[in-house]
């Protein structure tokens, strides 16, 4: 009887021990404090995202932002073409399956994980380069808030990929050139997002 007790106490003590290594593990599963780097794809991107909770982080950038436009007239023509517009972003983040990574003995150095988003971001009319001088639409103000589900891993110390998607809303303001006064218009936007990038 003895050892029967005796081999239960050992168990449960092993199991105790188990559990609460995996709790401390859970505890260590955080985005990074820090990181500041540089992403290319469809535009390129300066950016600065910092924790706000173990698996919340804020993310900050800057850059050019890529796009393709088309239009089409009461008649059937249509047009369209590539463009950059300068933008800048405020997307906080919530990595939501770290703690499942590091139980599976995955890294998540460098926030190495999937997220939901929303990408919040604002697009003023300072400029637009593009491959058609029609563009009219896009050279105004415009805010796009946009729910996204996303993947982001880092590829050795120091480069990264992330790959997303998200359907939102986009308002571009209402702008007036030579006299001509362009409505505010509202429209659904698709974000699909490919970039590499290098973080510091």
């Amino acid at each position: 009887m003895k050892n029967k007790l005796l081999g239960v106490a050992l168990i449960a003590l092993l199991c105790a021990g188990k559990v609460n290594a995996q709790e401390k593990e859970e505890q260590k599963a955080s985005v990074e404090k820090e990181i500041i780097g540089i992403q290319a794809g469809l535009g390129v991107w300066g950016y600065y995202e910092f924790k706000m909770a173990n698996q919340l982080a804020l993310r900050t950038e800057a850059g050019l932002n890529g796009g393709i436009w088309v239009k089409s007239s009461f008649y059937g023509d249509t047009e369209g073409g590539l463009l950059l517009t300068p933008i800048v972003r405020a997307e906080p983040r919530w990595y939501y399956n770290l703690n499942r990574r590091v139980r599976k003995g995955k890294d998540i150095k460098g926030n190495r994980a999937n997220y939901l988003s929303l990408d919040t971001s604002f697009a003023p009319d300072w400029f637009v380069v593009s491959t058609n001088n029609d563009y009219k639409f896009y050279k105004r103000p415009i805010l796009s808030i946009i729910p996204t589900w996303g993947i982001r891993r880092t590829l050795g110390k120091h480069f990264d990929y992330e790959t997303g998607i998200g359907l939102g809303y986009s308002h571009a303001f209402e702008y007036t050139k030579i006299g001509f006064t362009y409505k505010a218009q509202d429209a659904a936007v698709l974000n699909l997002r490919f970039r590499i990038g290098y973080h510091f």
